[in-house]
């Protein structure tokens, strides 16, 4: 079973002294990579990819997910999902990183025809800094919102509609779903079975409700907040509140990587740690309210008729695949912080465990306050559920106004939402960072000042595109990033990904690699894994999710499809690098050798003469373990940044 001890083989790497493993351990203080930087020490690095793979999707999605999906009983697939994908590729992703010190474009010196693999990554990246800073600044502004002495959204307001109902909500909309309508402050269920005459009598006071109704918290966000429009046709004027609270979003961001991994690193001591801290304040305060274990043991119970559906099991697979976030690149990107003896396959269990832990933690506190809810209201639990921004920014600030010091929960779960989003949010930002200065280490890498120049950079250049969201109708451009940006593209890349270094790189190789730095070869189970297993799985997924394919929706509204149209141009702006990357090298690594095509594709799929380790001591190791000279082999592979030469490589 994958992430068992016992898949690392007993045999010690021979050529590996252990006073050597001990002097690199990745707890030294001393960098083994000036250049680049180590992490100070492996707690840094560990919380680091936990920060990352724990988002705002632990809190607001997996629980719904979950519930949806046959509560207890979805945990099956769930932890099946874990160990089929999710251990696998983190921990390829892991390894990769931390082998060759390098980001997720250089890295792919393994097989340069794959170099569109990391370059799609880097767009990803791009594109989910863009969008995810505009979530946190929605949260910014409900934590400010939440000092006020009355929760502005605990009453209907001067910016409600007529549509707003600060009374019975949930009772209204039950009774109107059953068929009933709704009569002074109670429920008739057959409304015809009265008498003629009192009906009549009686109607001029009824409303059966059939327009929309919302809570004051849905007003709040939507009509004080965002000043939402009809549609994503129609992109309003710009919101000056959202802009100040995105501003400061990537202010924050900013200072947390000010000196590198060497302050994120710090700073990830709280992103990962205040949230639990928060979490299990939550969970204790829902436990002394009436209803709350009701919808604990709700959230629990195992539906085991669920099983037998095939969305059950794709959902599952999607939710792990999404939730330990690989083929974005932030984990190869943290890795290549590693030193080289770092045990990454300890650590891809660690961080892959504790994000499930995590998920059913959080389904536990936000199950404990929806059932206090239902019981408040006098309803079903499926009538309070919900998930996404709709949870976070309605269903949750609705309940904490029916709380004893309503402020202080609003800021204990808003100021969590944030340190959520931050430390992914961190993480994904250094991967653009590092993507360059690793690609370009002659222009970014001279002084400290050039890389905070190229950090300005990256933050002023993404807080403008971001800008579009800030606009009335933003959070439909919002919800279409969501929805294309890292989706299908993240499942072809994984795919691709696992092509690359599982069959044209070589899993067999790339096990040596991994002897290498822990001085134990991992078991036979990891090859076919990622040769076999974890390629299907994610072909499965992608095939499921086409399948599957609705357009876009926020709310009641449904997309046109023009949107859905510019949704798939999104996507397509990461993945068509892969071919369009390994075509332009073929090209011109034919117009320079004069070899045949399949000459020059079988000499782009090998590794560059730079490809290895960063130390010399390492790459002269694993050249031996190869069993072929130490001298580097002459290359005939052109690259498309010609600047990087061996020589400046083995600086990177």
């Amino acid at each position: 079973m994958p992430g068992s001890p016992i898949l690392l083989s007993s045999a010690p790497l021979k050529l590996i002294d252990k006073e050597s493993m001990m002097s690199n351990s990745s707890d030294s203080s001393e960098d083994e990579n000036p250049e680049r930087g180590n992490w100070g020490n492996k707690m840094e690095f560990v919380l680091s990819c936990l920060s990352y793979a724990v988002g705002l999707g632990n809190v607001w999605r997996f629980p719904y997910v979950c519930y949806r999906n046959g509560a207890g009983a979805f945990l099956i697939p769930f932890i099946i999902m874990l160990f089929i994908t999710g251990i696998p590729l983190v921990f390829m992703e892991l390894s990769l990183g931390q082998y060759c010190s390098s980001g997720i474009v250089t890295l792919w010196k393994a097989s340069p025809i794959f170099q569109g693999v990391g370059w799609a990554m880097f767009v990803v990246s791009v594109l989910i800094s863009v969008y995810y800073n505009m979530i946190i600044s929605y949260t910014l502004y409900f934590l400010f919102a939440s000092f006020a002495k009355i929760l502005p959204w605990s009453a209907c307001g001067s910016w409600s509609t007529e549509v707003c109902n600060d009374g019975e909500l949930f009772k209204i909309k039950a009774c109107t779903k059953n068929g009933g309508e709704w009569c002074n402050g109670g429920c008739i269920a057959n409304m015809t079975a009265l008498n003629e005459t009192y009906r009549l009598a009686i109607s001029p006071n009824c409303s059966n409700f059939t327009s929309e109704i919302k809570s004051p918290s849905d007003e709040f966000f939507h009509e004080y907040v965002l000043g939402i429009t009809d549609g994503v046709h129609e992109m309003g004027t710009i919101r000056w509140e959202l802009v100040g609270c995105l501003a400061l979003a990537w202010v924050l961001v900013g200072l947390c990587l000010a000196k590198g991994i060497k302050s994120s690193g710090k700073a990830v001591y709280f992103t990962a740690f205040f949230p639990y801290v928060v979490l299990l304040i939550l969970l204790v305060r829902g436990l002394t309210l009436e209803g709350s274990v009701d919808g604990i043991v709700y959230f629990l119970t195992p539906q085991w008729s669920q099983l037998s559906k095939a969305q059950v099991w794709a959902d599952a697979a999607v939710q792990i695949f999404f939730s330990l976030s690989p083929c974005w690149g932030g984990l190869i990107t943290l890795a290549s912080f590693n030193k080289f003896r770092n045990n990454c396959f300890l650590d891809a269990i660690i961080v892959s465990v504790m994000d499930c832990v995590t998920s059913v933690f959080a389904g536990l506190v936000i199950f404990a306050i929806i059932g206090y809810m239902a019981h408040e209201l006098n309803v079903d639990l499926d009538k309070v559920a919900s998930e996404g921004a709709g949870l976070a920014f309605v269903v949750y600030p609705e309940v904490v106004t029916k709380l004893p010091i309503s402020q202080l929960w609003s800021v204990l779960f808003f100021a969590m939402l944030i340190t959520l989003g931050l430390g992914t949010q961190i993480a994904t930002v250094t991967t653009v960072h590092t993507t360059l200065m690793d690609y370009w280490p002659h222009v970014f890498r001279v002084n400290q000042r050039r890389r905070m120049l190229l950090l300005v950079m990256i933050a002023v250049a993404c807080f403008l595109l971001g800008l579009a969201f800030c606009t009335q109708g933003g959070m439909f451009i919002l919800q279409l990033f969501d929805n294309y940006a890292a989706t299908y593209s993240l499942l072809l890349i994984g795919l691709v990904e696992c092509i690359g270094i599982g069959w044209v790189y070589g899993a067999d190789r790339f096990l040596g690699d991994i002897e290498l730095m822990l001085g134990k070869r991992p078991s036979s189970i990891w090859k076919y894994s990622w040769k076999f297993v974890a390629p299907t799985a994610l072909l499965a997924i992608l095939i499921f999710s086409w399948a599957d394919f609705k357009s876009s929706k926020y709310d009641k509204y449904v997309f046109p499809l023009w949107a859905d149209g510019l949704g798939f141009i999104i996507t397509l702006s990461s993945i068509m690098l892969i071919p369009a990357i390994a075509i332009y090298k073929v090209v011109c690594a034919k117009c320079t050798s004069g070899l045949g095509l399949v000459e020059v594709i079988k000499n782009l799929a090998k590794p560059a003469d730079d490809w290895g380790p960063v130390s010399k001591e390492h790459r002269t190791e694993r050249k031996m373990i190869d069993g072929t000279p130490t001298e580097q082999f002459e290359s005939q592979i052109p690259f498309v940044g010609s600047q990087y030469s061996a020589e400046q490589d083995t600086k990177v």
